[in-house]
């Protein structure tokens, strides 16, 4: 148990360090209201773990210790849904009613079909 702890950590320290580059990197590019760092990381976290439980489902290659660290550690450091809700109540304490409405459907439309993507690719 211990041992899956520290390898979900290490790939949790490198996700979340990809996240923070990734949010930096937006804020600095764009400028905008739109909360484009957590989106980004959000629809690349969704690409990414269709892509590794596929490969998962079809060649078993990917071993217990792989999954914890590239699925749980990785993806779940990199991803942030609590991010996403805060950006959600930011955009709504400000009354700013279209930015919510695009960035909720947007998450949720493409992260699924990102997920189908990424499963999709490797069958």
């Amino acid at each position: 148990m211990i041992k899956a702890m520290l390898i979900a950590g290490c790939g949790g320290f490198i996700g979340t360090c990809g996240r923070f580059l990734i949010g930096r990197w937006c804020r600095y590019l764009f400028h905008g209201i739109f909360p484009l760092g957590t989106f980004a990381v959000n629809l690349i976290g969704c690409f990414i773990i269709g892509l590794l439980v596929g490969l998962l489902e079809k060649t078993h290659l990917i071993s217990s210790n792989y999954s914890i660290i590239l699925i749980t550690g990785f993806c779940g450091g990199f991803t942030t849904f609590s991010s996403f809700a805060d950006d959600m109540w930011v955009l709504g304490s400000k009354g700013d009613w279209g930015t919510f409405a695009l960035y909720l459907i947007l998450s949720v439309v493409f992260g699924i079909l990102l997920v189908w993507g990424g499963r999709a690719l490797i069958r």
